[in-house]
């Protein structure tokens, strides 16, 4: 989703699809919505390998920690894949908001 002149990705509850590189190459995305709970949605591995994939400005991981099964750690994911790809991951907390 475009909103004014940034290029939004929300990935929902979704796992790893490889036309996720395809959205990648189409436009630049400024930021990437990815899930990471790993019981229905990606894990922290998944979204990873998401983020090769789309090759966002920044990433902001979701759906994770509400409840046992999902629990994972966002600041973990962060730093990985901050080192793998040296793409900035915002981890938020409920209320926050983003500027872009």
């Amino acid at each position: 989703m475009d909103v004014e002149d940034k290029r939004i990705y929300h990935a929902g509850d979704t796992g790893l699809f490889y036309d996720m590189k395809l959205l990648g190459d189409e436009k630049p995305i400024d930021v990437a919505l990815l899930p990471m709970g790993d019981n229905y949605t990606m894990g922290p591995d998944d979204a990873l390998r998401a983020v090769l994939l789309l090759t966002p400005r920044l990433v902001v991981p979701i759906h994770y920690g509400t409840f046992d099964v999902i629990q994972q750690d966002p600041r973990a994911f962060a730093d990985r894949t901050k080192q793998t790809t040296g793409i900035d991951v915002v981890v938020m907390r409920p209320g926050e908001s983003l500027d872009l």
